[in-house]
């Protein structure tokens, strides 16, 4: 297998300071969006309703696909805050390395918040027990193609993307496809696979769904983060989901797995979009309408750890790859005023950040029910020194 790794464009560590330079001198108090949350809960020493008055900074580090919106909040929330002199009174810088590098960032004390589309693991939960997923916003993966000529809303399912990934089927115009999609015409080409070089999340939840719709031919032992892909003749291994978007977009007859926050990247690169099987045998697009169905099927089972899947779930209009989007954090912070900061900026995320029009809409994902920001402001709580 060819393994040609790109590096993604949003990968390198974005400081923001500077972009709150011009901020106004007097900070505002963020307002909660979510109504259904009694303004008493959302306050005092547990929940602050504003960073600590001695200027700090906080790292954050990990998915890709959540980092077009970390990013937007954190240069929102620093222009909220800001000292006399005109900086941030609490510095946020962000980055985009993958799932895998921000749970273990985080498990290790390297950066404070680390961003995840994967929830803990049952082995990270028992290494590092001090350590929780936090339900940011809801979130959807897009598979993409790179055929000329094959217009967008191929339809797929779970075996069909397994047996591409396993060199099992390699044409477009391969039988098992054809029958999912009659009356298409589809191509004599080979069909080249991409998949995460990174831990990444999107691969965790990309096999989550492999596994759900069909687990003889995707095994649950190869559902990761870090899953081993069989060696395709041709396949690419990619960093981020930039990665994979800029390795579909230069290589013909390809299939991604692609977040999507990043989906006017892929309209942008003319990349085809699939319509995926979901639990009750419907073929769905990630449309805003599609997600919320699904997330609006089994969000009310969300435990107060918050781990859940939200994949291939029998929402009958539901698109099946739907997911939270995390922060890792520990509870057990060595200062207190970093504590204090990441309290009530995570807070805010889950409350002013919810705003569709200023942030969601423009990373296409869904805000978290008024429950679910109920159970992520009392894991918010925890965190302490």
């Amino acid at each position: 297998m060819t393994n040609r790794t790109r590096l993604a464009t949003a990968a390198a560590l974005v400081p923001l300071a500077v972009l709150a330079a011009a901020c106004s001198s007097s900070p505002s108090s963020s307002t909660p969006s979510t109504s259904s949350s009694k303004p008493a809960a959302m306050m005092g020493a547990a929940l602050p309703s504003a960073p600590a008055k001695t200027p700090e900074s906080l790292t954050e580090t990990g998915s890709t696909l959540l980092f077009p919106l970390i990013s937007a909040w954190a240069q929102a929330y620093q222009k909220l805050y800001v000292q006399s002199s005109g900086l941030p009174t609490v510095t946020i810088t962000t980055g985009a390395t993958g799932s895998g590098t921000g749970l273990a960032d985080a498990a290790t004390g390297t950066v404070d918040i680390g961003a995840s589309d994967a929830y803990l693991s049952p082995t990270t939960k028992s290494e590092t027990p001090t350590l929780l997923n936090i339900a940011l916003a809801i979130s959807a993966q897009q598979v993409n193609y790179n055929v000329p000529g094959l217009k967008t809303g191929l339809k797929l399912d779970g075996t069909v993307l397994a047996e591409i990934y396993e060199g099992k089927i390699t044409n477009w115009n391969d039988a098992a496809i054809k029958a999912l999609n009659p009356g298409v015409s589809l191509p004599n080409m080979k069909i080249v696979p991409l998949h995460r070089a990174d831990s990444s999340g999107d691969t965790f939840i990309f096999t989550s769904y492999l596994n759900a719709q069909d687990p003889s031919a995707w095994p649950s032992s190869n559902v990761s983060t870090s899953a081993t892909f069989t060696a395709v003749p041709g396949s690419l291994g990619e960093q981020g989901n930039g990665g994979m978007v800029a390795g579909c977009a230069a290589t013909k007859g390809c299939i991604a797995y692609i977040g999507v926050s990043y989906l006017s990247q892929t309209q942008a690169a003319g990349l085809g979009q699939a319509a995926l099987k979901n639990g009750s045998g419907n073929f769905e697009q990630p449309t805003p309408a599609a997600i919320s169905a699904a997330a609006a099927a089994v969000t009310g089972k969300t435990p107060p750890s918050e781990t859940l899947s939200m994949i291939n779930d029998s929402a009958p209009t539901g698109y099946p790859i739907v997911n939270y989007e995390y922060a890792i954090v520990n509870t057990k912070q060595s200062n207190g005023t970093v504590a204090e900061d990441m309290r009530a900026f995570l807070h805010w995320t889950v409350h002013s950040g919810q705003s569709a029009t200023q942030f969601l809409d423009t990373v296409d994902f869904q805000p978290l029910p008024a429950a679910v920001v109920t159970l992520s402001d009392n894991q918010i709580a925890k965190i302490g020194a």
